[in-house]
């Protein structure tokens, strides 16, 4: 009985063994993270603060998120997304009055009943949290007290959630598309392997100056009064169109002699000293003369400025990854099918070296949020009525025995720092090369 037993026991553990081996790479990275605890808790706080800043309207709002006035069923949060885009237009009734000062014949309240930027005059001059405030009802208290204008921070709170997470994901989105691209050039092509013709090299840099001046300079004025984001997406989309032009025209020049005759570009020593200059400046007086220079400050330059100075980690990572990984047997085999090099880098090469930059961007997702609150600290690049993690602290400074304006940012740009290094420490292990074999 006891044979069988220990038979039955060998033959389970034998099984379990087969399957571990016949598991892919990333299902053993899965594993090893999950057994990171207090990494596993970071992510879940990730996705609390995540949630946070996308559902940020519902959580602290003034307006209601359901009321019936005069017979009319409104919910003004999300009729509130379509006057921003022009949709749909307020009653008269709503200027009249602010939205707490309506009798309502039902109502729901957001779970914080104050927008960042509602002043409540009643409870101005710093009210702290345990003091007496001047409300209704305790549903409209300052749980967490306010500034000197009536601000709550708590709804300051929330909306400095939604302008961290939008920096750490904007500005690294940028920094990621910079580096692995720039990186898998000089990792792939090095100094000798790449190729252009004298037409296309002179034509692309012509038309990579005149997109710049056209889509940038000349536009200065209307990127700095108008809609940023549409005003940007207008300048990159007329880059665009000069670039693919000047490839476009590039074609038939270089069938004259001189025009078409190849040239070598050492790719690898350009992105490798242009990396070298980047990194010679230190990035708070970069960032600083280049938000200096601009007229209207707004937090997409914060991030977009960021986005273009955290990419060379990034790049350096790539580079190396791809100086190993262009020399293996499967790059070859596309090589041999006579696959193009643009697709063997964006097909097998790129996919196979992002496993170090999942570990940069954890890292740099900190770095951000911490610049950018250092940045509202001082006021700089982000316009005054904006409610940031960094303008609560700035406002400390002023009443230095208003300490919640001191301690509940601080502590949330702590926690936030706090969980993504651990995030990125977590996958430093489960990322580690020897799991692989």
């Amino acid at each position: 009985m006891l044979i069988g037993v220990n038979k039955e026991k060998r033959l389970a553990d034998q099984l379990a063994r087969q399957q571990a081996m016949g598991q892919s790479y990333w299902a053993i990275v899965r594993r090893q993270f999950r057994r990171n605890r207090m990494a596993m808790w970071s992510l879940r706080l990730l996705y609390v603060l995540l949630f946070i800043a996308l559902f940020g309207d519902f959580i602290a709002n003034e307006k209601p998120l359901y009321c019936r006035l005069d017979g009319q069923t409104y919910f003004p949060v999300f009729r509130q997304y379509a006057v921003t885009l022009g949709l749909a237009k307020w009653e008269a009734q709503f200027f009249q009055k602010g939205w707490q000062e309506h009798h309502y014949e039902s109502v729901i309240w957001a779970p914080i009943p104050y927008s960042a930027s509602t002043i409540d005059r009643k409870n101005s001059n710093f009210v702290r949290p345990g003091g007496k405030q001047r409300i209704p009802s305790p549903r409209f208290r300052h749980w967490l007290g306010t500034d000197q204008l009536g601000r709550d921070v708590a709804a300051g709170l929330i909306s400095g959630t939604r302008i961290a997470m939008m920096v750490g994901v904007v500005s690294m989105s940028i920094a990621t598309l910079i580096g692995v691209f720039l990186g898998a050039l000089a990792g792939y092509f090095g100094d000798d392997r790449f190729h252009a013709s004298r037409s296309r090299l002179i034509l692309n840099l012509l038309g990579l100056g005149a997109g710049i001046f056209y889509g940038f300079n000349a536009r200065s004025y209307a990127l700095s009064e108008g809609a940023f984001s549409v005003e940007l997406l207008k300048s990159l989309g007329i880059l665009a169109t000069i670039m693919v032009l000047a490839n476009l025209l590039a074609a038939p020049i270089k069938r004259l002699p001189w025009f078409g005759k190849k040239v070598r570009v050492p790719m690898d020593i350009i992105v490798m000293r242009l990396i070298e200059i980047i990194n010679s400046i230190p990035a708070l007086l970069l960032v600083l003369s280049v938000i200096a220079i601009i007229e209207k400050p707004s937090i997409l330059f914060v991030m977009a400025i960021i986005g273009l100075i955290r990419w060379t980690g990034i790049a350096r990572f790539i580079r190396a990854e791809l100086l190993r990984i262009r020399s293996l047997e499967y790059i070859e085999a596309a090589q041999a099918l006579g696959y193009s090099e643009w697709r063997i880098i964006f097909r097998h090469a790129i996919p196979n070296a992002l496993t170090p930059v999942l570990i940069t961007i954890a890292f740099g997702v900190a770095s951000a949020i911490l610049l950018e609150a250092f940045l509202s600290f001082l006021g700089i690049g982000v316009p005054p009525q904006q409610v940031t993690w960094g303008s609560l602290l700035n406002l400390a400074r002023a009443q230095f025995s208003a300490w919640w304006l001191a301690i509940f940012p601080g502590f949330a740009i702590f926690i936030t720092v706090t969980i993504f290094n651990l995030i990125g420490e977590g996958l430093t292990d489960a990322l580690d090369p020897r799991l692989k074999q």
